[in-house]
């Protein structure tokens, strides 16, 4: 990417339940709504709305607790919690069925807002989405600690207290296939946004809860991520990375096992966030996908 696109521009939108601070692309194009992960803001998918700002009016927003979003006023940090939120946007930004699109986290959420709200969904895309898997990774069996109260406050804590580089450094780390192919524009705006999101009081309750709601929502009856999936109508277009530290790539074959006519793309040489990593190639795989949906 030899010129790297400035963020969108950022505002607040005040709704009656909360306060969501979103980042809208160009006004052309069908409505989309998207989802960053754990620990993410709406500058996560700044480079992927970009290449479909002719074909989508994007809308990126902080999840409650994160980036510039207060947290929520009931306390829910749940993905169905989460997801109410979006489902509130989608309805006031939007009021017609949109394309959502989540990575991480944000996919559970979005999984969750296609059970909660079905009639908002037009299509979903999800990026690596954070499911339900019988063998932990390595680089996730802290995440359990992590979400025990106390326990996992002071973990956080500690995490927090740790220089931004090191964060930054850490995250991307983990999350990227090859963090070499990050501009170093990208490495300052992550810095600058950890740094203000650490500020905020509730910052380490965000991350914790959040982190506690997601893997119990791995265990619910009533929502739980694969039975929604199974049931749910809307066209879904899954990408996984190969090189994933995150989520095994091998969850796409149970991806296409839960929803046969799903489409399903794994990208060699990819990590956790291919919409960072690969935004063009992304951009290319949604595009011909929905020419494909159109007929």
């Amino acid at each position: 990417m030899s010129q790297v696109r400035p963020a969108w521009p950022r505002r607040d939108l005040v709704l009656a339940n909360r306060t969501l601070s979103i980042r809208e692309s160009g006004p052309a194009g069908e409505p989309a709504v998207f989802i960053h992960g754990l620990g993410g803001n709406a500058t996560n998918w700044t480079d992927l709305m970009g290449e479909l700002d002719e074909d989508l009016a994007g809308v990126a927003l902080d999840l409650p607790g994160f980036g510039a979003s207060p947290p929520p006023r009931d306390g829910d940090y749940r993905p169905i919690g989460h997801a109410r939120a979006v489902a509130d946007l989608i309805r006031s930004r939007f009021g017609v069925p949109v394309h959502v699109f989540g990575n991480s986290l944000g996919g559970a959420v979005a999984v969750q807002l296609a059970g909660l709200a079905p009639d908002l969904v037009r299509t979903m895309t999800l990026v690596s989405p954070a499911m339900p898997e019988f063998r932990p990774r390595r680089t996730t069996v802290q995440l359990p600690a992590i979400s025990v109260p106390g326990v996992g406050t002071k973990l956080v804590y500690k995490y927090l207290e740790l220089p931004p580089k090191q964060r930054v450094a850490a995250s991307i780390n983990i999350c990227f296939a090859d963090p070499s192919v990050i501009p170093v524009q990208r490495w300052r705006e992550e810095e600058e946004a950890v740094i203000a999101w650490s500020r905020l009081p509730y910052a380490a309750d965000a991350l914790r809860s959040s982190t506690q709601g997601m893997l119990g929502g791995f265990f619910s009856r009533r929502s739980h991520p694969w039975s929604i999936l199974k049931h749910s109508t809307a066209p879904l277009l899954c990408v996984y990375g190969r090189e994933d530290q995150l989520v095994r790539s091998a969850a796409a074959f149970r991806m296409s096992n839960a929803r046969p006519g799903a489409r399903v793309v794994v990208l060699p040489g990819v990590g956790h966030v291919a919409q960072l990593e690969r935004p063009t190639q992304v951009a290319q795989i949604w595009r011909d996908w929905r020419r494909g949906l159109a007929g």
